[in-house]
């Protein structure tokens, strides 16, 4: 989930100063006032609450493109037994029946008739093939166990990726959850503010054009809190897609996590030994290294053995039913027009390819560390200065409503003040969840969000 949307999304909450309201008594409810009232009328009341670290062993448990990766990371530990498989003996049975049109025999002095060729002839086959000196194996086989490394590290860097996106949605999900509830704040303050507009329309204290005004923003309210409220279960929603479940659960708004300590020296050196994508990366050069060495190694000669028992009905020359042979055979592959040659020039080219990425990457981890602290100062600072100003924002509305109170304030005086405390509460909300989230992703640009 974008954090940049969610922030978006709440600060669209915010309400817009509208109308005015009678002068007199009106009852000033603030944030801690309306606690019971709101909770009382949350969304979701009755499901059970499920943690932030229940939904990171979820996500680790059930999330299908986690498992889909664990699947393919099975696959590939199979290229190591794939690359021995060429070096290991080979051994192979085979069977033959020929139905021959004529029987051939002959007489030898001492030995008597012996059938060279049946009518009937069944014949078999046993044979074991080994590889002595195979330079391309040797290669092959590092090679597979490197591709296997490298396949480790990216599950592993996926894993993170996916648990840091269900970290994301979480704090998301909470933080709309509670936008929702200060715009119900909102909506009981309005509630009580109609209620008091007709109550002294009627008794002829004030001009029905008050009591429409709160009419107006009571409606307003109602639809704010259904924007918010909606907003929340859509966030929840994209929550139990990533924990492939329904979103018959809360959530609860998690402590801000604590960032990884050290300035961006510290934390590019932490990111160097610690993020799975730069470890994959460094593996990779490792590995076109090795394939470039197999390209050199195929020009060698191959030396190979190959063993045979055979057995057949009918005795031959020999006059024996059974034999059995050994070869040793070697091939030196003089010229293959140009093969490897080119395998040569491909395996330097991804050298050089490997190496750039690499390099890229380094850099490319250097900017995100430095990009999420400097995130992270803006935010830290943006709350202390929302949580400020709603302090200021309860103080202000409690000296309008007295002025009020006293006659020497309007309708719109104190609407103005609800709106800028409401404004000012969703703020702190928006700029929790802006720190939060800076956080995430400096532990994530460290390669410490395990």
């Amino acid at each position: 989930m974008n954090g940049l949307w969610l922030v978006g999304a709440l600060l669209a909450q915010a309400p817009q100063a509208s109308g005015g309201t009678p002068e007199g008594e009106t009852k000033v409810e603030t944030r801690a006032d309306l606690s019971t009232s709101a909770d009382a009328q949350d969304v979701g009341q009755g499901l059970p609450v499920l943690t932030f670290q229940e939904a990171l062993k979820e996500a680790e448990a059930k999330n299908t493109d986690w498992k889909q990766a664990q699947a393919r990371l099975d696959q590939a530990h199979e290229a190591g037994n794939k690359a021995w498989a060429g070096y290991l003996p080979n051994l192979s049975v085979a069977g033959t029946y020929t139905r021959n049109s004529n029987q051939v025999e002959i007489e030898l002095p001492g030995v008597g008739t012996i059938p060279i060729q049946k009518y009937n002839q069944f014949g078999a086959r046993a044979q074991v093939t080994q590889a002595l000196i195979a330079p391309t194996l040797w290669s092959g086989i590092k090679a597979a166990y490197q591709s296997e490394k490298v396949a480790e590290l990216n599950t592993e860097n996926l894993r993170r990726e996916i648990l840091f996106g269900v970290a994301q949605a979480y704090y998301g999900a909470a933080a709309l959850r509670e936008a929702a509830r200060v715009q119900q704040q909102q909506l009981d303050l309005n509630k009580a503010r109609e209620h008091d507009a007709e109550v002294r329309f009627k008794a002829g204290a004030s001009p029905k054009i008050a009591m429409l005004r709160a009419q107006i923003d009571l409606s307003k309210a109602e639809q704010d809190v259904q924007r918010a409220t909606n907003a929340y279960l859509a966030a929840k929603s994209g929550l139990a897609t990533l924990l492939a479940r329904e979103p018959d659960f809360e959530v609860v708004q998690p402590q801000t996590p604590a960032a990884p300590e050290g300035d961006e020296e510290s934390l590019v050196k932490t990111a160097q030994t610690e993020r799975a994508d730069l470890l994959a990366a460094e593996e990779t050069t490792a590995l076109t290294r090795t394939q470039h060495t197999g390209a050199w190694l195929a020009f060698l000669p191959t030396l190979g053995a190959t063993g045979q028992y055979l057995w057949s009905n009918s005795a031959g020359f020999s006059g024996t039913a059974t034999s059995w042979n050994i070869v040793l055979g070697l091939n030196w592959t003089l010229w293959d027009g140009g093969l490897r040659e080119s395998g040569l020039r491909e395996t330097s080219a991804r050298i050089v390819e490997s190496d750039a990425a690499l390099e890229g990457l380094r850099l490319k981890t250097r900017d995100e560390v430095r990009q999420a602290l400097l995130e992270l100062g803006s935010a830290r600072a943006n709350k202390v200065k929302a949580a400020q100003a709603a302090g200021l924002a309860k103080e202000n509305l409690a000296l309008v409503h007295a002025s009020v109170q006293a006659g020497a304030g309007t309708y719109l005086d104190e609407e103005d003040a609800t709106t800028q405390l409401i404004s000012s509460e969703l703020a702190v909300v928006s700029e929790t969840l802006n720190e939060s989230l800076a956080v995430l992703k400096v532990a994530k640009a460290a390669g410490t969000f395990k």
